[in-house]
């Protein structure tokens, strides 16, 4: 029902920039909000961040903060991420994803996901 297609990756030297681009295909689903996931060797895939289709909210883990930036071009559902100031913990394979954002009590906002994955691109940042 959804197709996610992630391209940009590459090697890149400490302290470089890379542009990751994910497009999305579907003729079922109206998508409300997309993600960036990236998983490194031996450990579990994490949220990196997220982004609402019309792209006025956003939100990102605390390691990229200042760092990276997401951002969608809606009608084209397509989703960014600009990486800059790559560091070696920056490495692994990146993933999109669509989903849902959801405000908690706390007025926190927060990325639930949907089970579609496209098939990743590697991101290797050397020292």
């Amino acid at each position: 029902q959804v197709q996610l297609v992630e391209s940009g990756g590459g090697l890149v030297q400490a302290g470089g920039s890379l542009r990751l681009s994910c497009a999305a295909s579907t003729r079922t689903f109206t998508i409300h909000a997309m993600a960036w996931y990236r998983q490194a060797p031996g450990k579990q895939r994490e949220l990196v961040a997220f982004i609402s289709s019309a792209g006025d909210s956003a939100n990102y883990a605390d390691s990229v903060k200042g760092r990276f930036t997401i951002s969608s071009d809606s009608p084209k559902n397509t989703v960014f991420l600009q990486m800059n100031s790559l560091k070696p913990e920056d490495t692994a394979v990146y993933f999109c994803n669509i989903g849902l954002l959801k405000r908690n009590t706390d007025g926190r906002l927060t990325y639930a996901e949907f089970d579609y994955w496209g098939q990743g691109t590697r991101v290797t940042v050397s020292s």
